[in-house]
């Protein structure tokens, strides 16, 4: 028996040290995929600060989490453009301190001032995505350009799309010639109907880490992210990564403070740490998109204007959310 109690006795010692050798916390949510674990666990060891970690596949996602998660949960979070302008219209941000970031000047200035935040007073840019169609050109010989060459019934079974409403239902709306951001009733019903159409060649939807099935080559053709696609090529060069003709996302995110968050001070040393030009350079070294930083870049200043140009973000629509959710449980 006092060898039983020895042992507990050693178990509970051993457990609380180990939970108290950190001087803080910082309690995270951010995309899947998006920050190396080998650069939150350096941030821990010269901080001596504890990095909480969660995660989310949307923006939607994230905004329940926060709207039903008891105030003080959570301190720093990514969320996307649109949903910035939303979750500040629902006072669950935090003003931004911008004189704690030693590193802001690191972020290139046509990336700030953004019209869901115009003086980044609820948000600092982190990194840019776009949406992008991979295509496996050792099976797939045909010339896909755009949305609707996605239709072909030869594709059947072969497609993986991002999951995500605003996203696929908005690339419905460009292949149909339409704005992303359309609200017209009729045109959703049109993009109701070319989604139904298209899902007859999608095989799955997946936010977290598509390229998998295109480097298992369980598909052909992906609707995916710009990093993913570039992985996925990394694997198999005969991928082909193609910018739609009818458009494409801009995904802009963002660093975000909680309101309420418990964690502030915490919150801005792994925001700074983040914002490190080496840091940065790690970061997009594993996951490509496109760096907001201006002295780590993996493309040219050209070709991120290109891109800026002929893409389109993602907009807060207000009521009309509610018209997408209930297309959006009709495609699902």
């Amino acid at each position: 028996m006092k060898k039983i109690i020895i042992l507990i006795l050693g178990i509970f010692l051993f457990t609380g040290c180990t939970n108290n050798q950190y001087k803080g916390v910082v309690n995270v949510l951010n995309w899947s995929s998006y920050i190396p674990d080998d650069v939150i666990s350096d941030f821990e060891k010269e901080y001596n600060i504890k990095v909480h970690y969660g995660t989310y596949s949307s923006n939607e996602e994230l905004l329940a989490k926060i709207s039903s998660s008891k105030e003080g949960t959570y301190d720093l979070i990514f969320p996307s453009d649109y949903m910035i302008e939303l979750m500040k219209q629902r006072e669950l941000l935090e003003p931004f301190q911008k004189e704690k970031l030693n590193n802001l000047n690191n972020i290139n200035i046509r990336f700030l001032k953004q019209p869901y935040d115009s003086n980044n007073e609820y948000s600092v840019p982190f990194l840019l995505a776009t949406t992008t169609i991979a295509v496996n050109k050792d099976s797939i010989k045909d010339n896909i350009t755009s949305y609707q060459d996605l239709l072909n019934e030869k594709y059947q079974n072969n497609i993986v799309l991002i999951d995500d409403q605003r996203i696929i239902i908005g690339a419905a709306l460009q292949g149909l010639g339409y704005d992303i951001n359309d609200t017209n009733k009729e045109h959703l019903e049109e993009a109701y109907n070319f989604l139904m159409k298209l899902k007859k060649n999608v095989k799955a939807f997946d936010s977290d880490s598509p390229k998998t099935f295109l480097i298992t080559k369980e598909v052909d053709i992906g609707l995916i992210w710009n990093a993913e696609s570039i992985l996925a090529k990394e694997e198999n060069d005969n991928i082909e990564i193609i910018y739609p003709e009818d458009g494409y996302v801009l995904s802009m995110d963002n660093y975000a403070i909680v309101k309420g968050s418990k964690n502030k001070e915490n919150a801005y040393l792994l925001i700074d740490y983040l914002l490190r030009d080496d840091i940065c350079e790690r970061i997009i070294k594993e996951y490509p998109y496109i760096s907001t930083n201006k002295h780590v870049g993996n493309l040219s200043d050209e070709e991120v204007s290109v891109i800026l140009k002929n893409g389109s973000y993602i907009k807060n629509i207000g009521e009309h959310i509610s018209d997408y959710d209930k297309l959006w449980a009709r495609i699902k």
